[in-house]
């Protein structure tokens, strides 16, 4: 009796030993609109055995994504199974079964408002495990959306460039929103709007919001693109030449006639006065 409680002590004892090095580490509590796209990052350890005096990970044959149960396991339903052909297609596991359990939510709803945990399972069963601290996901419905940039005060001068950044008070990624200007809908729909070589015709209030919700719309962000110094040298010039052109084109006909007569006589005049000159001092000399 003695020797049989002895191997199942030490058998106890290589079980907690075997478990040393195993985890997952989860992403802080996330915020999620509802609506968006949110991505939980995820990483694990499996389990490593003694082979051969050699650290062996066990291979890992089933990974699962569960909420509202610690342990995720049996008939536990689950967002993810990996052995499942059914999985719900909001749920995308972009991880693998080496070390990369990251979870993708996709349309969050009010539902998802739970905390998330992830269980692998091996080829051996010392590797069967759930980390039962899990994610938090928090989902906020009808925040409204807000806008900043890269420029502050939104006065940038021709050919620049500019970054607006359309965010809300809660965490998430891979947000998918609509942009307008004034209220035109742009073709843009990610979370930052990059304006380059900036034009007058980019000038005008932005306003973004969700795609899913029309009530996340945020308030206008006024836009003025003001014209650069060589824009400004440039306009200048032409004002001078179209001045110069106007005042050419306006004179009527007769007035035309006037100006050539006038031009005419003081070219004459000229001419009498410079061979005056030349005559006098010829006649002096003699």
């Amino acid at each position: 009796m003695a020797v049989r409680n002895q191997k199942i002590l030490w058998s106890f004892m290589f079980m907690l030993a075997g478990a040393v090095g195993q985890s997952v580490n989860y992403p802080p509590p996330v915020c999620a609109v509802k609506g968006s796209t949110v991505t939980l990052p995820c990483t694990f350890t499996p389990l490593q055995i003694d082979v051969d005096g050699r650290r062996v990970p066990l291979k890992i044959i089933k990974v699962r994504w569960c909420q509202k149960h610690p342990v995720c396991q049996g008939s536990t339903p689950s967002v993810y199974d990996s052995d499942s052909t059914s999985n719900d297609p909001r749920y995308k596991y972009l991880g693998d079964k080496k070390g990369n359990c990251t979870l993708q939510i996709t349309d969050v709803r009010g539902e998802d408002d739970e905390t998330f945990r992830f269980r692998v399972e091996a080829d051996d069963n010392r590797g069967h495990w759930t980390e039962r601290s899990g994610v938090k996901v928090s989902v906020t419905d009808g925040t409204t959306m807000e806008i900043t940039s890269s420029s502050g005060d939104g006065q940038v001068r021709t050919g620049e460039s500019i970054t607006l950044f359309c965010s809300a008070r809660c965490t998430f990624h891979q947000l998918k929103v609509t942009w307008f200007r004034d209220d035109h809908a742009l073709s843009e729909s990610g979370p930052a709007l990059q304006l380059s070589s900036l034009t007058a015709k980019d000038s005008g209030n932005y306003t973004c919001g969700l795609q899913t919700s029309t009530e996340t719309r945020s308030g206008p962000y006024s836009l003025r693109v003001e014209a650069g110094e060589e824009v400004l040298k440039r306009q200048v010039h032409l004002n001078n030449k179209v001045t110069v052109s106007c005042l050419t084109e306006t004179l009527s006909p007769s007035d035309d006639m006037l100006l050539r007569v006038v031009l005419f006589s003081l070219h004459t005049v000229l001419f009498v006065t410079v061979a005056s000159i030349i005559i006098r001092r010829t006649c002096l000399k003699d």
